[in-house]
């Protein structure tokens, strides 16, 4: 079931800021993702491929879809032929399979490197040593990289009521990626877009610089 009333409320919002939503709509039937984009909204978030897949085949095809879970190497393929941004990129050995899926489906897949800035384990991504390699790999291999283009940082905070924390691990994200528009990405106009924040944190996301938000349990209720 989806909250109107809160989609029309942080639209609102994120209008005011210039801010995009992401619908987070995992594990949410088609249903529920028809009825928001029949308020106007257009980009929605996935976890999982074969879900993504099953989905994508049912809903209208001018939907905007992120895939913003962990995503492995031999899956790109099933989301290339369509997928809008890939959030999570958090090697080089999966940029390196995106390009090549890309090729073959002769398009250029948008993508978000995963940063790492959180204090849980469990968080995929790069830290900020991996970024400088990561720098360094993309200024000698970006003629080879003709199939993605990499539009900016994406990172979630730690899952905390400390909002000093939050606010910190947020703040860190922009530094790393007003670091690599400035060196790596300096004359690439495309390389806009901070993704962080989600439903519990995203006014401080905002606040820090955020230029794109995933939120799921405001708009679509709590998962089971």
């Amino acid at each position: 079931m989806v909250n109107t009333k809160a989609y029309q409320e942080i639209i609102t919002i994120l209008n005011s800021t210039k801010t995009t939503l992401v619908a987070v709509s995992k594990i949410k039937p088609a249903y529920d993702i028809q009825a928001l984009y029949d308020l106007g909204q257009r980009d929605f978030g996935e976890n999982y491929v074969q879900e993504l897949v099953e989905k994508e085949a049912l809903l209208p095809k001018d939907l905007h879809w992120h895939f913003i879970g962990h995503l492995q190497s031999n899956k790109v393929k099933y989301i290339a032929p369509f997928v809008h941004l890939i959030h999570g990129v958090d090697s080089i050995k999966l940029l390196e399979e995106i390009n090549k899926q890309g090729q073959k489906n002769n398009r250029v897949i948008d993508c978000l490197l995963q940063m790492h800035i959180a204090k849980e384990e469990s968080k995929f991504g790069f830290d900020e040593t991996d970024l400088i390699r990561f720098g360094e790999y993309f200024d000698q291999k970006k003629e080879v990289l003709q199939h993605v283009s990499i539009r900016g940082l994406m990172g979630m905070a730690s899952f905390s009521e400390d909002e000093a924390l939050i606010r910190t691990e947020f703040k860190n994200l922009k530094q790393s990626f007003e670091v690599l528009k400035g060196s790596t990405f300096l004359l690439d106009p495309h390389f806009d877009t901070l993704s962080m924040g989600m439903s519990g944190d995203y006014p401080i996301a905002i606040a820090e610089g955020a230029t794109m938000v995933r939120i799921g349990s405001l708009l679509f209720g709590r998962r089971s």
